[in-house]
């Protein structure tokens, strides 16, 4: 059954008519009993939700607008309502702290302010890719209860002289009068360092850009921000951060959990505690490992075995490691 996160988010959308979200919401559902192998309730599922049961759309609330490029009239943020939950994440203890304190300070942000102390508005995500960095702000908005909104970078950084830092002050305009939780997933893309040689005058104005907004952001924002290469960032930029998390590859222990999180409801012929099973994915970033059990997955059931063999993972890892081979 789908947890009460997600619950509680059906049945908000459904109170306030935001059918889209109730869409999105359903379809995560959906797919998480595909994931148990409960296929007929998922079918089901579906049934009700794209067939005979339209729902209404004449109480969708409006949407404020989102800001646009105006080169090429494009939206500059991507905003989704989140449905992935806290118990969806593994992280290090030490992130995981982390993570809550973020959630704690801005659950009670009302009592801080009480002491004059302001929750923490600006964080910093760093580690390889893959180790749930994206998974993590998810997981934050959907926690806090705040719509997702996702920088598109490729709207974001414009070939024209000056466009850049104009998209990034209607991007802190916009999230300065709206609450939500803002991630600047690849930030190294606009924080990269000044000094940088092969850099031109032009990006070295973004950063000085970028540096100037994050001073001045006092909105009701969470501002979130994610890179896969901290070293080449403007050692200006952590500064302004309130706080900045690493995201490593998983360890022995976080391998087993992200196993146990993945195969919940797949029966099995080994032990997720097994060393020759963990063995398979050191090395593995979460993202990694969720590719190659999804193929392993899908190999049984098109098979029709009725359990998940070790083997199945080992060729599943084979055919992975084969692709990332091929792509450089």
């Amino acid at each position: 059954m789908a947890n009460g996160k997600v619950l509680r988010q059906l049945i908000k959308a459904g109170a306030t008519g935001d059918v889209a979200a109730f869409r999105r919401v359903s379809e995560v559902i959906i797919e998480e009993e595909r994931q148990k192998q409960h296929h007929l309730l998922a079918n089901d599922l579906e049934h009700i939700l794209y067939g005979d049961h339209a729902i209404q759309t004449s109480r969708v609330p409006a949407a404020p607008p989102v800001p646009v490029d105006k080169e090429r009239g494009l939206p500059l943020l991507d905003i989704r309502q989140p449905s992935r939950s806290l118990d969806e994440i593994v992280l290090p203890e030490s992130s995981s702290d982390a993570v809550e304190e973020i959630l704690e300070e801005n659950r009670r942000a009302d009592v801080l302010r009480t002491y004059g102390m302001k929750a923490i508005s600006k964080v910093i995500f760093f580690g390889p890719p893959g180790c749930g960095k994206t998974l993590a702000a998810e997981v934050v908005a959907c926690e806090l209860d705040m719509p997702l909104a996702i920088v598109r970078l490729d709207t974001l950084v414009s070939s024209y002289l000056g466009e850049t830092a104009a998209n990034l002050r209607q991007i802190f305009d916009f999230i300065s009068q709206y609450p939500m939780v803002v991630l600047f997933d690849e930030f190294d893309a606009i924080g990269k360092e000044r000094g940088d040689s092969g850099d031109h005058g032009e990006l070295r104005r973004v950063v000085n850009a970028v540096l100037q907004m994050m001073d001045a952001y006092q909105g009701k924002s969470l501002i979130l921000a994610a890179t896969n290469h901290e070293h080449i960032l403007d050692s200006a930029i952590w500064r302004r951060f309130d706080d900045a998390i690493e995201f490593p590859l998983p360890d022995k222990h976080q391998l087993s959990e992200l196993m146990k999180l993945k195969l919940r409801g797949i029966r099995r012929q080994f032990e997720l505690e097994d060393d020759e099973v963990l063995s398979l994915f050191i090395g593995k970033s979460g993202a990694d490992l969720e590719r190659i059990v999804r193929r392993a997955i899908k190999r049984m059931i098109l098979r029709s075995q009725e359990f998940l063999t070790l083997k199945d993972l080992k060729n599943a890892l084979l055919r992975e490691n084969i692709n990332k081979t091929r792509q450089g």
